[in-house]
């Protein structure tokens, strides 16, 4: 495959995994996606969980890790391709090292939990047995403006409902 067309595809099931991002952050989950691929074929979408799940591991990664090796009836994963919005944090990525996957492909780093290049390396570090073939950067744009958007709204409310308090407490002192 030419690098044109494997670009071409990994814009494509990125977009895939920004829709389950978007999906989630109507949830008021922290917008992350992941898909999962082997070939042409797919084998997951999600996004996180955790809130709608009360579920810590339910990140889009691990739900979509799940769903993908109950569909391939196997917890080895090792023809698949995993695209996640985001770089994966430290569960996730070793999560992806036992299941083995091939190749990951994210689109923008988390500079703060990133545990594949920003962070750490898990993903190709020499004292696991798995070593997973990393791209990063797809759509990075795109997938760092729905987080940044999501954070920003929080702030906002979260300002709105401080100032909401102030004003109350401010009319009961006045009362």
């Amino acid at each position: 495959m030419t690098a044109a067309a494997q670009s071409e595809m990994d814009a494509h099931w990125m977009r895939q995994a920004l829709s389950a991002a978007r999906d989630a952050q109507h949830r008021d989950e922290v917008p992350i996606g992941t898909c999962i691929v082997v070939g042409d074929k797919v084998l997951a979408v999600a996004g996180n969980r955790t809130r709608t799940d009360n579920d810590p591991t339910a990140h889009a990664e691990m739900v979509a890790l799940r769903v993908a090796a109950k569909e391939v009836g196997n917890y080895r994963l090792s023809d698949a391709i995993v695209y996640s919005t985001i770089e994966p944090c430290v569960m996730c990525a070793g999560a992806l090292i036992q299941a083995r996957v091939r190749r990951l492909v994210y689109g923008a780093q988390d500079e703060r939990a990133g545990a594949v290049e920003s962070r750490f390396r898990v993903c190709d570090t020499d004292f696991l047995n798995h070593r997973i073939e990393v791209s990063a950067g797809v759509l990075e744009e795109e997938c760092r403006e729905i987080m940044q958007e999501f954070f920003r709204a929080r702030r906002q409310d979260q300002r709105s409902e401080v100032g909401g308090q102030r004003s109350e407490v401010g009319d009961q002192i006045s009362e």
